[in-house]
């Protein structure tokens, strides 16, 4: 029997996070949700109102013997911008605020671990924003939001915000793309 791990991530909108994360090798489960806010069972329209205090987010199940932990973050940290607070380009409010919601402890010393290690080599301009808290809960998001970019190639968003951070992972992380991942 495989054993899995569970880590949950946000970084904006989980349109774009389930999209990359649907074509990572080792990734077993995609599933975007709701996570660490005091709503409890929050929709998708309490969420955008930015009262809830819920992250969008992507709950990843992963096989640690063929992907590890690290491996995934630094994905994470390459397809969307933790340096930029409670926000993703357009996509502004707290719901879409940079987060590791690590569900073990060893989960929460390699993320701070990676962090600290891009500080110090100043990867971005400005300083790593993104927040690295245990897993407070997860809610599944709505069933339309399942697989959304796969569903909607041609909508707007998917072609201007999506497509590009997914072109973007299989280019930098060729050698983590799927086989059996769609172009």
């Amino acid at each position: 029997m495989t054993k899995t791990e569970t880590v949950v991530l946000g970084g904006g909108c989980f349109w774009c996070t389930e999209a990359v994360f649907r074509q990572v090798r080792g990734v077993t489960r995609v599933e975007p949700g709701y996570s660490n806010g005091q709503a409890e069972r929050p929709s998708y329209e309490q969420v955008c109102t930015g009262h809830t205090g819920c992250v969008e987010v992507v709950r990843l199940t992963f096989d640690p013997a063929q992907i590890g932990l690290r491996q995934i973050l630094e994905i994470f940290f390459v397809v969307h911008d933790p340096t930029q607070r409670n926000r993703q380009g357009n996509d502004v409010g707290t719901q879409y605020r940079s987060g590791i919601y690590t569900t073990t402890a060893e989960q929460q010393a390699v993320a701070e671990a990676l962090i600290a290690e891009m500080e110090r080599s100043r990867m971005w301009d400005a300083p790593i924003v993104t927040e690295v808290e245990p897993l407070a809960h997860f809610w599944p998001a709505e069933d339309y939001h399942h697989d959304y970019v796969a569903r909607n190639p041609t909508q707007g968003y998917c072609v201007v915000v999506a497509a590009p951070k997914v072109a973007k992972f299989r280019q930098t992380f060729r050698d983590w793309v799927r086989t059996d991942a769609p172009p």
